[in-house]
């Protein structure tokens, strides 16, 4: 499919929603929730504008083209599952919808956030659950590209009713108008010379302060808080799941063969924390993945990134739960967190 054009063609998103069809003919007697894309932002603009994960391109305009045509996947894929599965099934899309905070409460550094919130979230949420672009991002991104390749009819087949929205989170996004000087961090997306934001060369990037993972990501329960409040109001009676929330740290097996992560334990135990007030002030939220089960191969970071509850020896593929992994299973099977 890359070889064809990949995510900026049109013909990417039959594919895909082919795909979905035969997916659905061979396990819907079996599997009730569907989830039809995985971070579309990753796949689009880090894979076409930033380079940083596949198929490495760096193209803004292949960028927002591969944003539009995962949406009409997305939405042709909804079609064709709504088509072959049983009336009870659930279906939904997940996006790591981007916490974009300013720097200060400067006119400039708001217009940034409005700016990157539209790249990161809105270019999604807005023909997805809305049913249209951003005025914004076309705005914004009209130098590049007239998005022509929007056909009549795209946004009817997008704007498909979902059973949730499944929600990645893992640390905020802190940004404000570029004032020229250097100064300001990369954008926290693999450090390419190449950026993932079409059309936002005069925005800048900061590290929030305080505690770090291994990714070099903020540790900031409240940014998740924030953000299933905002998409409780920006979409109410469209239930929420947690699909990914996690941390990554430098575990290792001590001489014992034990992987002591206490650094994982509190990460998760501030989310889950947050999480639960933001259900008791009114947000719907149905469920919480965390991310992950196993030490994964993680995108462009390969096995370098360790993520999971259980260690991973993977010279010999041995499986060793962190401690991380008790804790968390006593967690969800008496539903109580610890010190709440």
């Amino acid at each position: 499919l890359e070889d064809a054009g990949g995510w900026p063609e049109r013909a990417t998103a039959e594919r895909f929603a082919e795909y979905a069809a035969l997916a659905a003919d061979a396990l819907g007697d079996r599997v009730k929730t569907w989830t039809t894309l995985n971070e579309p932002w990753c796949s689009s603009f880090l894979g076409y504008g930033s380079g940083v994960h596949a198929p490495g391109r760096t193209d803004p305009v292949a960028a927002l083209r591969a944003a539009h045509h995962l949406n009409l996947g997305h939405g042709l894929a909804v079609q064709a599952l709504r088509d072959r599965l049983r009336a009870d099934a659930q279906v939904s899309v997940t996006l790591n919808i981007h916490h974009v905070r300013p720097l200060t409460d400067s006119d400039g550094d708001t217009d940034a956030v409005r700016r990157i919130d539209a790249l990161a979230n809105r270019v999604f949420t807005g023909p997805m659950l809305n049913g249209a672009y951003p005025e914004d991002l076309l705005k914004d991104t009209a130098e590049l590209t007239d998005w022509s390749f929007v056909q009549d009819g795209d946004l009817r087949d997008i704007h498909q009713p979902l059973d949730f929205l499944g929600v990645n989170y893992y640390s905020p996004t802190v940004v404000s108008e570029a004032d020229g000087s250097g100064a300001h961090t990369s954008d926290g997306h693999g450090n390419s010379a190449h950026s993932p934001w079409p059309a936002a060369d005069r925005v800048a990037f900061h590290q929030p302060p305080g505690e770090t993972t291994a990714m070099g990501w903020a540790v900031d329960p409240s940014g998740l808080y924030d953000l299933l409040r905002r998409l409780s109001v920006d979409f109410p009676g469209l239930p929420l799941v947690i699909t990914e929330n996690g941390a990554a740290f430098d575990d290792y097996a001590d001489p014992a063969g034990q992987v002591n992560d206490p650094a994982r334990i509190a990460y998760v135990r501030g989310h889950l924390a947050a999480v639960h007030q933001a259900i008791l002030d009114g947000s719907d939220v149905r469920g919480y993945f965390l991310w992950s089960l196993l030490d994964n191969f993680e995108w462009a970071y390969g096995y370098s990134k360790r993520f999971g509850a259980v260690y991973v020896d993977y010279p010999t593929g041995t499986r060793i739960p962190k401690a991380s992994a008790r804790w968390y299973a006593e967690v969800a099977r008496t539903g109580v967190l610890p010190g709440a």
